[in-house]
């Protein structure tokens, strides 16, 4: 997971969204009104929303083109069940939230980075389990 996930506010223009990504390093903002998530800008979000209004970046705002419909999973839950969250909604980036605020962002590339780890777990698992009822 990335912590703390890079914010922008709804206010904000596609211009400083697409500053604020590229300043770090990273594919999307969490849009957030006042302190609450409310969205997420991706760049395919970013490069959609300007071709269709085909408006000025530094004037058109990210609420135009931001998803609202917000996908999110709590810091309690597995590696496991972001995927599968991921899968199900078929979205590569899934905002961590608590209590309304975003406190991270785990991506496809966070997860293929933990499938290793995973992958270990999994083999001890099974190695302790042939170890019990041999």
């Amino acid at each position: 997971m990335s912590e703390p996930p890079v914010t922008v506010t709804h206010e904000a223009t596609i211009h400083e969204a697409i500053g604020a990504m590229l300043e770090h390093k990273v594919g999307s903002v969490i849009v957030e009104v006042d302190t609450n998530a409310a969205g997420i800008l991706t760049r395919s979000d970013a490069l959609r929303g300007s071709y269709h209004a085909g408006g000025n970046l530094r004037e058109l705002s990210v609420r135009r083109a931001m998803s609202a419909d917000l996908v999110t999973t709590k810091p309690t839950r597995t590696v496991r069940s972001a995927l599968r969250t991921m899968e199900l909604n078929e979205i590569k980036k899934l905002p961590v939230v608590e209590s309304l605020e975003a406190v991270g962002i785990i991506t496809m590339t966070d997860i293929a980075q933990q499938l290793p780890q995973q992958v270990r777990e999994a083999k001890q698992n099974l190695e302790r389990q042939d170890g019990w009822s041999g």
